[in-house]
């Protein structure tokens, strides 16, 4: 019942309800925004740039979704009616002075495209063209569109799909001319009846984008991932387990030979008096647990909803306001976890627990979110959220996610048992030996970090080109399957080095296993730098504080995400083999 809300309340910011016509009613278009084609996230309203205006314009009432988007929908002044041809209209006349022409030519040469939306159907087209070519003597001629050619298609009483294109007329040439200039701009409309049913028109939309086609499945990927952890379960499971065999007959002896054993101090077993020693800063470790097991879940419920088909692949806003929402309503998850962990370890101040969790991932967004946005307003773009946007999210985490918080917080205190550890902890700590360097804390995370990291290194291309480029992902089934390679490995590489750790006599192995495996994001990182410079075509202030802003966000989930399965991984291990272990 509960989810059935959930998806009530997603659907009331991301649905868009079907539109019927009737024989010539007014179709009403919206102009929305025109940016670079190179730097998807710098987009500003049409009405911007010196074009066709209403003496008031009217803009429409938005979802959270297309907010988040960068839309910005205002009524056009295109005349268009359901069914009926329009042959070379006048749209109206505008007068260019000397800063008019040069922004426009400045917005030519960077590529700028518009946007204009029809019944959800989002239309492109480029501003004008750029002509180049010879090298000498170099040419560059600045053209502007002025004629716009609308093709739509219908079935019955629907819009099917519509695009735009702009070669029916000569373009306006904007070099070597003087202001005033005035051009007239015009437009025309063709119908056309197709056999789409409404219902399929979205594989029209996806095959037909303005923007690269959709990713196509990367086999090569899937399999050299799929044999990666073939591989580590195969080492932790057979020859980790030939080990742990040969250590328990060697451990578990009688007691005359197990003083011997003693004497000759080596091995994990020397240590079960410490092992399960509760690290140092247990408030900031589980809170790391609880944000680390919401945001595990967090991706699991958006990559499933996304295999169902509830997102729209050309409205990446739906898919942002659905995680916003998410993260509110999984809250009350960080909150239990953090809470009855820091419980079971004996930690009394609960209540501080509970606001570190809540904001363990809000201040560090919110940080960068502000500095963001406040660049954005600066350059007046569409991703400058409202200040309504703005106030409703905050709404939504004061009055949703953190009381959500609390309440798993107050769930996880009173549910919590003991720690129940199979071995007594004694209250002087052993002596650490010195360990060779391929043993040291930094070794364990490059080498934890480094293998979840090859399992999706193919991957990162195709989402770093869907999220800062053009492309468009829907392998969502893919990405599922991926996503539980990427566990796996990690589960895997962290048993594996925990093995190694307590081997080595160490049994500081709890900050370890996350930082481990949280390393991930770190190479994550890395990989950003390197698709940034080598395979981004981004440029300019805003692009680049965005993208290291939120690619930072991204790394810093991966580290808590993967630092959390990592560590009930290694718990899970540990208790294994000292609950297995034979003493006295």
């Amino acid at each position: 019942m509960a989810a059935c809300q959930l998806f009530v309340v997603l659907a009331l910011f991301t649905t868009v309800f079907s539109s019927k016509y009737e024989e010539n009613a007014k179709v009403v278009m919206y102009v929305n925004k025109v940016g670079p084609y190179f730097n998807p996230h710098e987009t500003y309203h049409y009405y911007q740039l010196p074009v066709c205006r209403p003496d008031k314009i009217e803009h429409k009432s938005l979802t959270l979704g297309e907010v988040l988007d960068g839309d910005r929908m205002a009524v056009s002044m295109y005349n268009i009616n359901f069914k009926q041809d329009v042959a070379n209209k006048e749209l109206c006349r505008v007068r260019f002075e000397e800063d008019d022409l040069q922004l426009l030519r400045d917005a030519i040469e960077d590529l700028y495209y518009f946007e204009f939306v029809i019944d959800d159907i989002p239309i492109r087209g480029f501003i004008g063209h750029l002509e180049e070519g010879g090298f000498l003597p170099h040419t560059h001629k600045v053209y502007l569109w002025a004629h716009l050619h609308f093709n739509i298609e219908y079935n019955g009483e629907h819009i099917i799909y519509a695009n735009v294109s702009t070669k029916e007329k000569e373009p306006v040439s904007l070099d070597d001319v003087t202001a005033p200039l005035e051009v007239a701009f015009t437009y025309s409309v063709k119908w056309h009846n197709s056999g789409l049913k409404y219902e399929e028109r979205s594989k029209r939309l996806r095959d037909n984008s303005f923007f690269p086609k959709t990713l196509e499945i990367h086999w090569l990927s899937i399999i050299n991932s799929m044999v990666l952890v073939f591989l580590l379960i195969g080492f932790v499971v057979i020859i980790l387990t030939r080990v742990l065999k040969s250590d328990f007959a060697r451990y578990n002896v009688d007691d005359e030979e197990s003083e011997e054993l003693d004497q000759e101090d080596n091995g994990w077993k020397i240590i079960h008096t410490d092992v399960f020693r509760f690290p140092a800063y247990k408030n900031l470790f589980c809170a790391i647990l609880g944000v680390g097991m919401q945001f595990l879940t967090l991706a699991t419920g958006i990559i499933i909803m996304a295999m169902m088909g509830l997102f729209n692949v050309h409205r990446h806003g739906q898919i942002n306001s659905a995680g916003v929402i998410l993260y509110a309503f999984t809250s009350c998850i960080s909150g239990y976890v953090a809470t009855n962990m820091y419980r079971k370890m004996g930690g009394d101040n609960w209540v501080w627990n509970i606001n570190l969790t809540s904001a363990l991932f809000a201040a560090p967004f919110v940080f960068v979110w502000s500095l963001v946005n406040s660049v954005a307003w600066a350059y007046g773009t569409t991703q400058a959220l409202p200040f309504g946007t703005i106030i409703l999210l905050m709404c939504l985490w004061m009055f949703v996610g953190y009381p959500l918080t609390v309440i798993g917080g107050i769930f996880g205190k009173n549910w919590a048992n003991g720690f129940d550890a199979p071995c007594r902890t004694k209250n002087i700590s052993r002596e650490i030996p010195s360990v060779p360097w391929y043993r040291s804390a930094f070794a364990h995370c490059l080498v934890g970090g480094f293998l979840p990291f090859s399992a999706i290194s193919v991957e990162l291309y195709y989402i770093f080109s869907t999220l800062w480029g053009r492309e468009q992902y829907t392998l969502y089934g893919i990405l599922f399957i991926v996503f539980g390679i990427l566990l796996s490995v990690t589960a895997c590489i962290s048993v594996a080095l925990t093995y190694f750790q307590l081997s080595a006599e160490d049994y500081r192995w709890w900050w370890r296993s996350i930082f481990s495996a949280g390393s991930t994001g770190v190479f994550v990182f890395l990989y950003a730098l390197f698709y940034y410079y080598k395979r981004s075509n981004m440029s300019g202030l805003l692009q680049s504080l965005e993208f290291f802003g939120y690619t930072a966000l991204t790394c810093y989930v991966f580290f808590l995400m993967l630092g959390t399965v990592s560590f009930f991984a290694s718990l899970t291990f540990v208790r294994y083999i000292y609950v297995n272990l034979k003493m006295d």
